[in-house]
């Protein structure tokens, strides 16, 4: 049995998570933490924190981890360069899978925008829209980031140059080492991304869209399992899913 902690318990990943974990026979949820409560307190009781909280807490969860040499699964979005060094120090001492989104179909998607940007060469303008619940606060998505990076690895190019989120007033001619992300919000979406490759005379439009958080708690619960087998080091769901 693996025994599951849960950050961000209160949240709606979090409740998506508690509410999904009956499915997963060799699972057990100890601990349930949200804002105020101490992770210190219960650390000892699991093998593995799933982090849903804030990127803001992500630095502290991943030291507390470390300490007591438990496996992390994150996934919160929205973390600074500061943020992201330090949660990455903790790579030599424990097994962590970070990944923008658990999904099994944004995860094809990643290996698909991969594949159709080696395909496609560098004819094609590329661009990126998102879409999310008008309460996220966040923007661009994590998705939507690690989609932009997929596309930069591919076509060899700096990704913060190259961004550009979004355009108003007379920006000029798009230039062919652009690569555009646009963040709309609005409603009760859960998460939308398309992926387009357009180009003279044609156009491919790469889409995801998610109607249920359970998909995303399924593979965060999916990790856990798979993380606390591994070595220390940084995974994603790319790996957890095998899809490198």
């Amino acid at each position: 049995m693996t025994r599951i902690i849960i950050t961000g318990a209160k949240g709606r990943m979090g409740k998506a998570l508690i509410a999904c974990a009956p499915n997963f026979r060799e699972l057990e949820i100890v601990g349930q933490i949200d804002v105020g409560d101490d992770l210190g307190a219960v650390i000892a009781r699991g093998d593995v924190v799933v982090d849903f909280s804030s990127h803001t807490a992500t630095p502290g969860v991943a030291d507390i981890c470390a300490k007591h040499q438990k496996a992390l699964v994150i996934g919160t979005t929205g973390h600074t360069d500061a943020d992201t060094f330090e949660v990455r120090l903790r790579k030599a001492q424990i097994p962590i899978v970070w990944a923008s989104n658990f999904s099994t179909g944004v995860n094809t998607l990643f290996w698909l925008t991969r594949k159709a940007a080696e395909i496609l060469g560098p004819d094609f303008d590329l661009e990126i829209v998102e879409m999310h619940h008008r309460l996220k606060k966040d923007a661009p998505s994590g998705t939507a980031k690690s989609l932009a990076e997929i596309l930069a690895e591919v076509r060899k190019l700096h990704l913060e140059k190259a961004t550009r989120h979004g355009r108003a007033g007379i920006v000029g001619e798009r230039t062919p080492t652009e690569i555009g992300i646009h963040s709309v919000r609005g409603g009760d979406v859960v998460g939308d991304h398309t992926v387009i490759f357009a180009n003279t005379g044609e156009r491919l439009e790469l889409t995801h869209k998610a109607s249920s958080r359970d998909t995303f708690a399924n593979g965060a619960l999916r990790a856990a399992l798979w993380v606390v087998k591994q070595k220390p080091g940084l995974y994603d769901m790319q790996d957890v899913l095998g899809l490198k």
